[in-house]
């Protein structure tokens, strides 16, 4: 997922001191990496080769990572695969070739922190992320990686981010070879999808972005947004010119926007619990942007 956490090497409170090190010696606390049980990726042509193949790495010497990396890297994959953690079969099976969709979501996914260790760990993922930020606001990463997550909680701030995590984590999961049949989002996510699927460049996608994000800050503060243990056939003959659905997030689980009095009268009579958001996204309240929004995309360029 999108790792919070500190950065390795910054020598925060709660690093543990090397090894004959004594506390108060002048000894300087030294960040020692937490083990992470590394899975080997085995796979052989049938169900018999694939036992001794199985057999053969568990007995294996040598640094699980070297072993790791070079099962899939240096060898064929065949069909009949296991995968191995600390010596035990833990999934085996053979592969089926399937459509994959890929979801991005929407606003109120976003936290400080997010992505910040894949950025160490991943070159792909740290130049996919600073290729976005070179077209949003200079302060973003600041706030992204800060402490303060009202800071990153506030519209103007929380939609780009989301959207550079989002396509940074694509090109991510692009660069280990899987690629979506279908891509599919919601709100900040659809434009995610969109710029994936070759819809908008960059430069448009980060544009519109911009432009919307900086529009739906600037409106009013105010309205509620609730979700509801409801289907979308029960709520809408309840809907008003101040009311709509914002998501139907499953069959069971829709989202009502708009005037909060309003929305928490037609709430109630489900089980509802109120998002904590500034304004009522996807509802009427979000009408007086619409032209000024219109304007500023007037001139970005949609691809098929």
């Amino acid at each position: 997922g999108m790792g919070g956490g500190s950065p390795q090497g910054a020598g925060q409170s709660g690093s543990i001191p090397s090894a004959g090190a004594v506390p108060g010696e002048g000894a300087v606390p030294v960040p020692v990496p937490v083990p992470v049980p590394v899975p080997l990726v085995v796979s052989a042509r049938s169900e018999a080769a694939l036992d001794g193949q199985v057999e053969r790495i568990t007995r294996a010497s040598g640094a699980a990572k070297d072993i790791a990396y070079s099962l899939l890297s240096a060898r064929t994959l065949f069909d009949h695969r296991a995968v191995v953690l600390d010596g035990e079969v833990v999934a085996r099976g053979s592969v089926k070739r399937r459509p994959v969709a890929f979801l991005f979501s929407g606003q109120g996914a976003q936290r400080v922190g997010m992505g910040r260790e894949l950025y160490e760990a991943f070159p792909v993922f740290a130049e996919a992320l600073d290729n976005v930020l070179q077209y949003l606001d200079p302060a973003l990463k600041e706030v992204m990686w800060g402490e303060d997550q009202e800071a990153l909680n506030q519209t103007g701030m929380a939609q780009p981010a989301l959207f550079a995590v989002e396509v940074a984590l694509y090109r991510l999961v692009e660069s280990f070879g899987v690629r979506p049949d279908h891509v599919a989002g919601h709100s900040i996510g659809e434009v995610a999808a969109a710029h994936v699927a070759g819809t908008l460049s960059l430069e448009d996608a980060c544009q519109l972005i911009t432009a919307r994000a900086a529009l739906m800050q600037m409106l009013p503060a105010g309205g509620a947004m609730v979700s509801v243990i409801a289907s979308e056939e029960e709520v809408t003959p309840y809907l008003t010119g101040n009311v709509s659905i914002a998501a139907v997030n499953g069959p069971r689980t829709v989202v009502l926007a708009g005037e909060e009095d309003e929305v928490l009268k037609i709430a109630k009579q489900w089980k509802y619990k109120q998002l904590k958001v500034s304004h009522a996204f996807h509802s009427p309240l979000m009408e007086p942007m619409l032209e000024d929004f219109r304007e500023a995309i007037a001139e970005i360029t949609f691809s098929e």
